[in-house]
């Protein structure tokens, strides 16, 4: 058997090749490669898809999150509340606006534990930031509650979370702005980066579709200063392509996760958990360990590739020196980053893949 990546997307291309091939030479044949047909009828399906009334294609992931902070009017003075253990990319969005991001612990499901929020909370909170992390939707119950009674902006980064569920309703509709990202690995991947923002709100969205594209409504006429960020047609052209199969490719992760959870058999790991009333669609499949370093290496040694998502918190980072956190200020924080993993998992891994990744993981 050839090695076995943490995660394959010549897979995934090849399942649906000719479709893919046929949307590209389509868009190439059109002669329109910029805000066309393509961007309009992604948005319209992406939103319908998600329950939202709008959606606005960007160029990023990283972009959906700081423009949607920009059009929200946050910036130096404010303060955001993000949990502790997701991807940099989230609190750039706050930070690029000149925002303060306030961290809070996660909880066992590695996303915000929302018991933790209101303690964080001074007059200077403007928003909160809930991040759907690994795929699995947050008690959004509590947030919504808790950003009415505080008059606070919510925004979702459910760049991992395409089509997770918190109590029947899709992630991203619950406050002002949803924000994805469709970058090659996720479950609604495009073939380059490319993101998008979804909202009920129609001031936010025109905002946002003025915003992307030099701050102009009408060429040349520019009511902002705004930032090049479109998503291309040709990008959208194939995210429409994979958006009319997503949930098949959906379905196919959930059952090889599935596998993981009722055969994985190994005291020294620790499995992930779905909360009650939340959806997961497996964007990764994470185990935490206290002997990470040494599965890794067992893992390597027996043509198995792992990834740790992520090694380094936020916080942490030498990009966040200047907020002044130590080590120690999120002890559930950096013990994630120190124990988590995430194994094989990708759209087209076949049966024998998975009985090799289980039957070594076991024999850990």
């Amino acid at each position: 058997m050839d090695r076995i990546m943490p995660n394959r997307l010549d897979r995934g291309f090849y399942k649906y090749q000719k479709e893919f091939e046929d949307k590209a030479l389509e868009v190439l044949r059109s002669g329109w490669y910029v805000l066309g047909r393509e961007v309009e009828n992604f948005e319209k399906e992406f939103a319908s898809y998600t329950g939202a009334e709008y959606c606005v294609g960007l160029a990023s992931g990283l972009d959906a999150l700081w423009i949607a902070f920009r059009v929200l009017g946050i910036g130096p003075g404010d303060e955001v509340i993000v949990q502790g253990n997701t991807y940099i990319a989230s609190v750039m969005g706050i930070t690029i606006n000149g925002a303060t991001p306030v961290f809070v612990e996660p909880d066992e499901y590695f996303n915000i534990d929302t018991s933790k929020i209101e303690e964080k909370i001074t007059e200077k909170t403007k928003a909160i930031l809930v991040v759907h992390l690994y795929g699995q939707a947050s008690d959004m119950t509590t947030v919504v509650d808790l950003c009415k009674k505080y008059n606070l902006r919510l925004v979702e980064d459910c760049a991992q979370a395409h089509g997770a569920k918190w109590n029947g309703r899709q992630v991203g509709t619950f406050g002002d702005i949803g924000c994805f990202s469709f970058y090659p690995s996720k479950n609604l991947g495009a073939f380059g980066d490319a993101g998008a923002v979804i909202t009920n709100k129609k001031e936010i969205a025109d905002d946002i579709r003025v915003f992307r594209n030099y701050g102009s409504e009408k060429r040349y006429y520019n009511k902002v200063v705004g930032a090049n960020s479109r998503l291309d047609e040709i990008q959208a052209g194939f995210l429409r392509v994979r958006l009319s199969h997503l949930e098949e490719l959906a379905e196919e992760k959930k059952k090889i996760c599935e596998r993981y959870s009722e055969e994985l058999h190994n005291d020294k790991i620790i499995l992930p958990e779905i909360r009650e009333g939340a959806t997961h669609i497996w964007h990764q499949y994470v185990i935490r360990t206290d002997c990470r370093d040494e599965l890794i290496r067992y893992l390597d040694e027996n043509g198995i590739g792992t990834i740790i998502h992520y090694p380094i918190p936020p916080h942490l980072s030498e990009a966040y020196g200047y907020l002044g956190l130590k080590k120690g200020s999120l002890p559930v924080t950096e013990r994630y980053a120190d124990t988590v993993l995430s194994i094989p998992l990708y759209n087209g891994m076949t049966d024998e893949e998975q009985d090799y990744v289980i039957r070594t993981i076991n024999s850990f």
